[in-house]
């Protein structure tokens, strides 16, 4: 069963695809938001499934494919979670897990556009395993619980900006993380119950050429320790996202250019889906 919204940008349709269908969900939902995954909303989706009340969605394979989770309250994301990113980073593996924010408006769909801000040079990928949370949590008690606490898992491009994120920083990563469209999302929401997250196989290529090839058995920090951590911090809500990290491959490594406009980048994670996005200058 995988979760999605279909439609332009704001006004998306929330659907589900399941055994080769997809299916209308507006009747049981406005939107797949926080909302929905707190108030039962895969349980829900399942009983409907079973009952056979969702109707055929008909057209859904010609319209876009938005982020699976709409309007998330905050975007969390955890750096150099992968040892060997790290090192090509030019820092040791850290020993907590390190968190920086996005802006919630930088998610966007799976097949959309990167726009390179201007002044931009230094335009970088990053495949992730995401995190959407269901249910609030906050001081959880253990890594085994704050599992329970996770709706379900998708595919996140944590784009960056490099010479912003370091070198116009002023010791936060953050002016490199936030450019409008600097994190596709999607294509699906897949529940936490039909996912191992830390078995996935997660890769990257840019204009068809293969730059990150490992795997969520290689993080640092679990998902569940990622979440309990957080959770002594911060309230997580239900419909947060949190980027996991991203292991190595990427153009601050110096071994590839960074991004220019016309580039592809395709992105995946088995058993999650795949992207597709091509990057172009913001118009200003």
């Amino acid at each position: 069963m995988e979760f999605l919204r279909l439609g332009d940008a704001g006004t998306e349709t929330p659907a589900v695809r399941h055994d080769g269908r997809i299916l209308r969900l507006d009747s049981l939902t406005p939107d797949i938001d926080g909302a929905f995954l707190a108030g039962d909303g895969i349980a829900r989706t399942r009983a409907a499934l079973d009952a056979g009340d969702l109707p055929v969605f008909e057209g859904a394979d010609l319209l876009r494919v938005g982020a699976p989770i709409a309007r998330p309250q905050a975007v969390l994301c955890i750096g150099q979670n992968y040892a060997a990113h790290a090192a090509e980073s030019g820092d040791a593996p850290p020993t907590v897990p390190i968190l920086f924010h996005k802006h919630p408006n930088t998610v966007v769909g799976a097949f959309d556009d990167v726009l390179i801000p201007p002044g931009a040079e230094k335009v970088d990928w990053e495949v992730e395993l995401g995190v959407v949370i269901g249910t609030r949590a906050r001081y959880l008690s253990s890594p085994e619980e704050a599992l329970t606490h996770v709706a379900g898992y998708v595919v996140s491009h944590d784009v960056s900006e490099r010479a912003f994120q370091v070198e116009q920083s002023g010791g936060q990563w953050s002016k490199g993380k936030n450019a409008e469209t600097f994190n596709p999302l999607g294509p699906a929401l897949v529940p936490a119950d039909e996912v191992d997250p830390q078995a996935l196989r997660l890769w990257s290529a840019v204009n068809g050429e293969t730059r990150q090839d490992s795997n969520t058995a290689d993080m640092i920090f679990t998902v569940a320790q990622i979440v309990h951590h957080l959770s002594q911090y911060l309230v997580l809500e239900p419909g947060d996202l949190i980027n996991t990290g991203t292991p190595q491959g990427v153009a601050l490594s110096g071994r590839f250019p960074y991004l220019r406009a016309g580039d592809v980048v395709e992105i995946g994670i088995d058993g999650l889906g795949a992207q597709r996005q091509r990057l172009v200058d913001a118009v200003v």
